[in-house]
């Protein structure tokens, strides 16, 4: 969705002074990863996901919170209106290594402590049609909620791609910008021995 939206789909929620100021904040790096996280660790505490489960509008209040906060912590690489996003590309780098490590832990936590976290799934065996406990059921979903950590790093390989191309355009133009200034400094140089030699001639 952010890939694919347009500039002018957003431009006229930042001409407003108001709303550019909103939007700024809300898609620093910093703040969108924060809310993000916590948004998705709030959401998976116990009580409040228990509840969730046996309220459907809750849950889809959940659903649409998980939706409106992840597009803003995909902004900071790849939303649209490029001039808010100045993040280098080593800064992405980084963004996207530690923005995902709060649900890594999360998911390690599901994955090892051996411990069901959620009381409705708590069911007894012989009603598990699959025919495998709760807490395997949670160490499953813990291994399938790493999966995003991987999905960081596949966004941090062309990223590097990106940042070593930057670096080797950079030095082409340093090179040919010094290039160019020997050549003057040689043409100057040049210029100066002809005119010292003109000068001779007529003394």
């Amino acid at each position: 969705m952010l890939a694919g939206c347009p500039d002018w789909l957003l431009q006229p929620l930042i001409d407003q002074p108001v709303g550019r100021q909103i939007f700024r904040f809300l898609t620093r790096p910093l703040v969108a990863s924060i809310i993000f996280n916590l948004t998705f660790l709030i959401w998976h505490a116990p009580n409040l996901y228990n509840l969730a489960l046996n309220n459907s509008t809750l849950y889809h209040v959940e659903l649409l919170s998980f939706l409106l906060t992840s597009l803003l912590n995909w902004w900071p690489l790849i939303g649209p209106l490029r001039r808010l996003r100045n993040l280098s590309y080593p800064m992405q780098m980084v963004y996207a290594f530690f923005d995902g490590q709060p649900v890594d832990i999360y998911a390690f936590l599901l994955v090892f402590t051996g411990v069901v976290f959620y009381t409705h799934y708590t069911i007894p065996h012989q009603f598990i049609e699959w025919g495998y406990s709760a807490v395997a059921d949670q160490t499953i979903a813990g291994a399938f909620l790493l999966i995003p950590g991987l999905v960081d790093l596949v966004v941090m390989s062309p990223l590097f791609f990106r940042w070593l191309g930057q670096i080797e355009q950079q030095s082409k133009i340093a090179d040919q910008r010094r290039q160019e200034e020997e050549e003057a400094e040689a043409a100057r140089h040049a210029a100066e021995l002809a005119e010292a030699e003109t000068s001779d001639a007529e003394a």
